[in-house]
């Protein structure tokens, strides 16, 4: 007949539940760690989806300021100097001058097509002709310095009025006038003197961005007619 110490006894029970509450409490450990890992990656993707809206609101200003028959030469050709600054406002009908970028070669159409954001912190003789190349510096930029992103005005015509999101972040965007290169698409091009006279339909890629983390791109066909006298 076996005899059982009733303290070894309780010295096992003790030790197999000192085992099972370290189990428990790394289970839970791990089971915390999951819920903030989900928490994180749910306020990253709002976070990401509340900056490509806002972006896509500052596209919807670019491809605006594409639309009517007023100011055609400067949706044509590029004016840096006039038309990248600060001090073109945004007029509540159709009286108002893109931010056109200079001509791109055909290697840095492809760069700034991939990667918008990316494109403008490289340091060369294109990125040159800009004062300020990030959404953030355009913050401090003066009334005249060339802007490679134009802040976004929310579509309000209010003379010096930027819009501000609720959570303080800022929009921007610009737009370049797409020309048809390859043979098989140069057909898409408005014939050389219907373009001096401003008629056709004309391309362009416009590119809305937020806080220099998120960019939305668009193609917009524009027709003109080539009625426009003013400038």
């Amino acid at each position: 007949m076996s005899v059982f110490n009733a303290r070894e006894q309780q010295g096992a029970v003790l030790m197999i539940a000192l085992v099972m509450l370290t189990v428990l409490t790394l289970l839970a450990l791990n089971s915390m760690r999951a819920v903030v890992l989900d928490t994180r990656i749910t306020a990253a993707h709002i976070e990401t989806s509340h900056l490509q809206h806002f972006a896509e609101s500052a596209l919807r200003e670019g491809e605006f300021r594409l639309y009517g028959p007023l100011y055609l030469r400067d949706k044509l050709e590029a004016d840096l100097a006039r038309n990248c600054v600060k001090s073109n406002q945004l007029g509540a009908s159709a009286d108002n001058r893109p931010c056109l970028l200079t001509e791109m070669t055909a290697e840095q159409l492809q760069g700034f097509f991939s990667a918008p954001l990316r494109f403008f912190t490289a340091s060369n003789s294109y990125t040159a002709q800009y004062a300020y190349t990030t959404g953030s510096a355009t913050q401090t930029a003066g009334a005249n310095a060339v802007l490679a992103w134009m802040p976004y005005r929310g579509l309000d015509p209010h003379t010096g009025h930027y819009f501000v999101a609720e959570r303080g972040e800022h929009a921007y965007w610009n737009s370049y006038p797409i020309r048809a290169s390859s043979a098989a698409t140069q057909s898409l091009n408005p014939e050389y003197g219907a373009v001096l006279e401003g008629q056709g339909t004309f391309f362009y890629l416009v590119t809305g961005q937020a806080e220099d983390r998120v960019a939305v791109q668009s193609t917009v066909a524009v027709i003109q007619l080539g009625l426009n006298q003013k400038r």
